[in-house]
């Protein structure tokens, strides 16, 4: 009985082994067979290949015309194709090749408040601002900003830029801002505050600033350790209001920036600059005024939160030298400011501002003197010539301020911002507390400002 168990068991074993030699067998067979399939198809496409190349200098298979249709449709169902604008193969976007970029920029100010004469209206259409830009060929480019107040229009700046001259200069011809610190060179809808710190109203022209028709030639010197480093060098007409007057043709007006840029850190970054201005004062002719300025910016805004939370401390200070004919008077300012965002949209901020003045007690502001004649006509007096007399009657006062700003942003086409602002100018009998209110609102494709 043992013995018929052992014979089954091998039986059944040998059986098994064989069925498995088999399958492996048929499995190679098949798999041998897949691979030569392969190889054919791989040697038909090659094949087909090179049937679809033309040989060299063939010329290019005829295409048959489209047939036309059966039965034509009614006219009444058959669309009417406008016909495609030539636009020199640049498609689409070539459609305001000959258009500027256009914009518009409102800016809306209201005063509360005992003013102390400085002459704040208590609710005005501040400035409109028009501006077009446009890049006129790979080489040039142009921009225009055109001031509309309640009254008047003006051209705020309009000039040509090479942008790309020899030397990796940079040329700007026109009327422009001058490259003098940086308020001066900040249009009214970008500046963080409502109004301007003392230091540029009283030495640096105030709103207009140092703005001119002249020539700007800049360049980027390469510098170590990942520092930015810009110079330029401007030549004026020399006509600011407030701060130089061409009395003749000669009387040019020259200003020379040195900034300086570097990261801190990937959050930190900071800006400085140096100064210096030349001209003919508009006190009387022959005398001239040099103005010397020093700027610094600090910025942060971390990159994980940079749309919640930013820090921007600003300060400048200016010295300027009038060279009167008895006398060298050396007025000078300065101003502190921090700007801190806390939320989305909401931005909070201080400003401390101390700036000298020159005046004169019997003719007031030397802006409003004539330029047609070296004399000045005083409606109170007869005829003044300039006369040591007359310039001895200069008089320095300093005047000092300090502001709280809160701002809030519903979208970046628009902002509302108030500002409690207190003066204490230097004759020390006026004193000015005001609430000042703000809209700025933007339509169009306004160009980015200079950061």
């Amino acid at each position: 009985m043992k013995r018929v168990l052992l014979y089954a068991v091998l039986a059944i074993g040998a059986t098994a082994l064989s069925a498995q030699a088999q399958d492996n067998t048929e499995l190679l067979a098949r798999m041998k067979a897949m691979e030569d399939r392969i190889q054919s198809l791989e040697t038909e496409v090659r094949t087909l290949r090179a049937a679809q190349t033309p040989p060299p200098g063939a010329a290019p298979a005829p295409v048959p015309e489209a047939r036309a249709p059966a039965a034509p449709l009614p006219a009444e169902q058959v669309p009417v194709e406008a016909p495609a604008p030539a636009l020199g193969g640049a498609g689409g976007a070539a459609s305001k090749v000959l258009n500027p970029d256009i914009a518009v920029i409102g800016d809306f100010i209201g005063a509360a408040g005992r003013s102390a004469g400085n002459g704040t209206p208590s609710l005005e259409m501040h400035e409109s601002e028009v501006a077009f830009q446009a890049i006129l060929d790979p080489y040039a480019r142009a921009d225009f900003f055109l001031s509309f107040s309640e009254k008047a229009v003006t051209l705020e700046e309009g000039f040509i830029t090479f942008a790309a001259l020899p030397g990796g200069l940079q040329l700007k011809v026109g009327k422009m801002r001058a490259a003098f610190g940086k308020v001066n060179t900040m249009h009214n809808h970008v500046l963080p505050w409502v109004d301007r710190p003392l230091l540029n109203t009283n030495l640096i022209g105030g709103e207009d600033g140092i703005d001119d028709a002249g020539l700007s030639l800049s360049r980027i010197i390469p510098a170590p350790k990942l520092i930015f480093l810009e110079a330029t060098a401007q030549v004026f007409r020399g006509d600011s209001v407030g701060v130089f007057h061409a009395w003749e043709r000669n009387d040019l007006a020259t200003v020379g920036h040195l900034r300086g840029y570097r990261d801190i850190t990937e959050s930190t970054n900071l800006d400085l600059g140096l100064s210096y201005a030349r001209g003919h004062s508009n006190v009387g002719p022959g005398i001239l005024n040099q103005l010397y300025g020093a700027d610094a910016t600090l910025r942060w805004k971390p990159l994980r939160r940079a749309i919640y939370h930013s820090f921007i401390a600003r300060s400048e200070y200016v010295r300027s030298r009038v060279s009167l004919p008895n006398r060298v008077t050396t007025p000078s300012g300065y101003y502190v400011s921090a700007d801190y965002q806390f939320a989305r949209r909401w931005f909070a901020g201080g400003r401390f501002d101390r700036a000298d003045r020159l005046n004169s007690p019997i003719f007031g502001d030397f802006a409003s003197f004539s330029s047609d004649t070296p004399f000045i006509v005083n409606p109170f007096n007869p005829i003044v010539p300039f006369t040591p007399a007359f310039y001895s009657q200069v008089r320095t006062y300093q005047d000092t301020g300090g502001s709280a700003i809160l701002t809030y942003w519903p979208s970046e086409f628009s902002q509302v911002r108030a500002q409690l602002r207190r003066t204490v100018y230097g004759e020390r009998n006026r004193v000015s507390n005001e609430l000042l209110f703000q809209f700025v609102f933007s339509i169009g494709a306004h160009g980015a400002h200079p950061f």
